[in-house]
């Protein structure tokens, strides 16, 4: 099953491009929740290459590891990962005031589909209030 997510982030491309695919900015906004963070990221942004975030309970209670690696890279239009069996691709489509972020995975079986697409969705919606704040620019 397939899952979908979206978020327009009112933002220029380049800039929205750029803060999906920069460990630094990863850390910044990857979280479900207030009581999560990301402690570490890596990116080797080419077909092939691997990314991984360290996710981890504020409290020091639970952490994961979310990796996978890239099949896709199309620059400021599309990224495609696997995560062993499971499979992701990002869109980027400019429209107007901004950029249509679309995210569509493949569901996994060990959680319900509405708390996976809540999930993607909150971090989805933080990653766009962490791409707005990083100043305005022309839209694109």
């Amino acid at each position: 099953m397939k899952i979908t997510v979206e978020k327009l982030v009112r933002a220029p491309l380049s800039v929205v491009w750029a803060a999906y695919t920069t460990p630094t900015d990863i850390i910044a906004w990857n979280a479900a929740s207030d009581d999560w963070h990301t402690t570490k990221s890596a990116v080797d942004l080419k077909v092939g290459g691997i990314f991984s975030s360290r996710m981890e309970a504020k409290d020091g209670s639970f952490g994961f590891d979310f990796a996978g690696t890239y099949t896709e890279v199309e620059p400021e239009t599309r990224l495609a990962y696997d995560m062993g069996e499971r499979h992701a691709e990002i869109d980027f489509i400019p429209t107007d005031g901004g950029v249509t972020v679309r995210i569509t995975f493949d569901a996994e079986t060990q959680n319900p589909v509405d708390m996976q697409r809540a999930g993607w969705q909150a971090i989805l919606d933080n990653f766009a209030r962490h791409t707005e704040a990083k100043g305005p620019g022309p839209i694109a």
